[in-house]
């Protein structure tokens, strides 16, 4: 099977999850604290990030994104 020019490659990865900021030092912004449990569950960097390239390579909208792969286009656009 061939790879998508989209997916991400653990080598690339590698280079990139380094220059994402941690979740925790964003979460530091906030001005609220949130309760445990509640709201919508953040997505994984890395899926974000293919999701992101996913749009820039095949020139889809935000909406178009492929639900079974990425989730809700929302949640990963957020």
């Amino acid at each position: 099977m061939a790879a998508k020019s989209w997916e991400v490659k653990d080598a690339f990865w590698s280079r990139v999850e380094p220059l994402i900021l941690a979740r925790r030092e964003r979460a530091s912004e906030k001005f609220f604290i949130r309760t445990p449990g509640g709201g919508r569950k953040l997505k994984p960097a890395r899926v974000v990030f293919e999701a992101i390239v996913y749009v820039l390579r095949t020139g889809c909208q935000w909406k178009a994104l492929p639900a079974e792969r990425f989730g809700s286009a929302s949640s990963v656009h957020k």
